[in-house]
């Protein structure tokens, strides 16, 4: 009894509220604020989530901001504790490979082992767990390519669309030039014609302990696509739900406050899109 009141007042001090507000932060919970609309019509910018660190595993703590990691990689995994990784169809935030300071929020999209094609506004994965499962769990989904089975669009969650008004062909091939694009192009019968890049469709295997990550708002979205699978050192959480939102004027959307991540992305009547936000990748 007596330990328990020393901790209370610990607790109230203003070094204990600083101790336990960084424990928070290092190891459970971080607030991420969405900066782009690579997630529409799912997350929305200007929405400020809570973020679940201990989703899939404990990410090495990092001082916010400056992201500087105040514990050593022990198992050069980026994680204290490690833990099965994201499931297909979760969304995820993670740090950037490119830029691991950076972070990102996208779906993922595929794991370790799954192959992906990308051909004609239309994804397709074929699963590591094979026909059996696929069959099992994806009947009405279910295509051949190149003598495989493949899941067409197996993601049915309301914010998932493309744009109608983007030439996928012609984003792919721009990033192709660039030497920026990780998908390779291949030439799949009955995908209709051979591009300028080379083929009618865009091939990447997953390799082993890596998640394929893309964005809902499919034609907007920079993402694995482009710089390929993210590395399970990089994962930092799960989203968990909306603590604030406002728009581009600072109008504050009262009816996301609040609003569990399960609600978001399966309720049609949170699902907003914005022509003014479709410019360019994001």
């Amino acid at each position: 009894m007596e330990k328990i009141k020393k901790i209370y007042k610990f607790s109230q001090s203003w070094t204990g509220t600083v101790i336990i507000v960084l424990l928070i932060i290092f190891f459970f919970i971080q607030a991420f604020v969405i900066p782009t609309g690579s997630m529409k019509n799912t997350l929305l910018v200007g929405d400020f989530l809570f973020v679940k660190k201990f989703s899939y595993g404990v990410p090495t703590p990092h001082i916010p901001f400056l992201e500087i990691p105040i514990l050593p990689d022990f198992d050069e995994d980026g994680h204290l504790i490690k833990a099965q990784g994201p499931k297909r169809g979760d969304i995820v935030v993670f740090r950037n490979p490119r830029n691991p300071k950076e972070h990102y929020v996208k779906r993922c999209v595929a794991k370790g082992g799954d192959e992906v094609v990308f051909a004609n506004k239309t994804l397709y994965i074929r699963m590591s767990e094979g026909d059996e499962y696929m069959k099992e769990n994806y009947a009405k989904n279910l295509v051949w390519i190149e003598n495989k089975l493949f899941v067409k669009e197996p993601y049915s969650q309301k914010g998932i669309h493309y744009d109608d008004r983007v030439n996928t062909e012609a984003t792919f091939l721009k990033h192709l030039i660039g030497n920026d694009l990780a998908m390779k192009p291949v030439i799949i019968d009955g995908f209709g014609e051979v591009g300028y890049s080379g083929g009618n469709a865009y091939y990447y295997e997953v390799s082993e302990d890596e998640y394929f990550m893309v964005g809902d708002n499919r034609d907007h979205s920079y993402d694995s696509r482009f710089w390929g699978a993210v590395p399970y050192k990089f994962i930092v959480g799960k989203p968990w739900f909306v603590y604030f939102s406002w728009d581009e004027q600072k109008l504050v959307r009262w009816d996301r406050i609040g609003r569990f991540m399960d609600t978001l992305e399966n309720n049609e009547k949170f699902i907003r899109y914005h022509e003014s936000d479709l410019d360019a990748l994001e």
